[in-house]
């Protein structure tokens, strides 16, 4: 496949904040990422790699660089962007069984982090999001993908409907969720290429993304609740498209 950039967005140039224990030492260890400037307290400090740029801070000092209410363990460090990721890369994957979460415009960093760590609990092969409907990397998030942020591909397409399609082209089958289908996740299951197409909370799969499924399935949950959280949703899928591949 060739690289189209009217399908493809540069990533957001301004450089995000992480914080946490988990979010800072994957990020240190990802090779990938560029570290600017980092603050720590002296205790967190001793554990970061030799001749990285940092700067010792209280408490107090660290949580005035970060949101009200957050929690940094001690560190807080400022990074640059992770270089965009190319869908015909990923779709470019030899795994013969692979798994692929599609979000709809979700847009809430937490729930994108979470979808994030449970893609790297069960091994999916990437995310995809569309660009300008999709949080940009960020401390919350990251903290939320618990390390996950550095190591599951994540790509951002402009035009979702058109990358839907060329998922398909690459063997994938894309199954979107929603909990008025009439049939459950299982007997949607089947083909060893999975694309799991997940819609924004409230509004769900917009029509044209249901348009470019191949089905249209629910999770199996009881009536004592009316949904399920996308980031659960997400797992829970996640969990029975391994399970059918076993």
């Amino acid at each position: 496949m060739s690289r189209k950039r009217s399908h493809q967005s540069h990533p957001v140039h301004n450089r995000p904040r992480l914080w946490g224990r988990h979010a800072v030492t994957a990020a240190l260890a990802n090779p990938k990422r560029r570290l600017v400037r980092a603050w720590a307290t002296r205790e967190a400090a001793e554990w970061f790699p030799a001749g990285a740029p940092i700067t010792i801070a209280d408490a107090a000092d660290l949580g005035r660089l970060i949101p009200r209410d957050a929690l940094h363990q001690g560190v807080v460090i400022e990074v640059e962007p992770l270089d965009e990721v190319w869908l015909d890369h990923v779709l470019a994957s030899t795994e013969e069984r692979a798994t692929l979460l599609i979000l709809d415009q979700v847009t809430d960093p937490h729930n994108v982090g979470a979808i994030l760590r449970s893609a790297a609990a069960f091994g999916a092969l990437a995310i995809v999001t569309q660009d300008r409907h999709s949080p940009p990397e960020s401390g919350a998030l990251a903290k939320a993908a618990s390390g996950a942020l550095e190591t599951v591909p994540w790509v951002r397409v402009v035009n979702l409907a058109r990358a839907l399609e060329e998922i398909a082209q690459a063997g994938f089958w894309r199954i979107g969720l929603d909990g008025e289908a009439n049939i459950d996740i299982a007997d949607a299951l089947g083909p060893k290429r999975i694309a799991l197409v997940l819609g924004a909370e409230g509004a769900g799969l917009r029509p044209n993304t249901r348009d470019h499924c191949d089905a249209i399935a629910r999770l199996p949950i009881t009536s004592a609740v009316e949904s399920l959280n996308v980031s659960n949703a997400a797992a829970v899928a996640l969990y029975a498209a391994v399970v059918a591949g076993e």
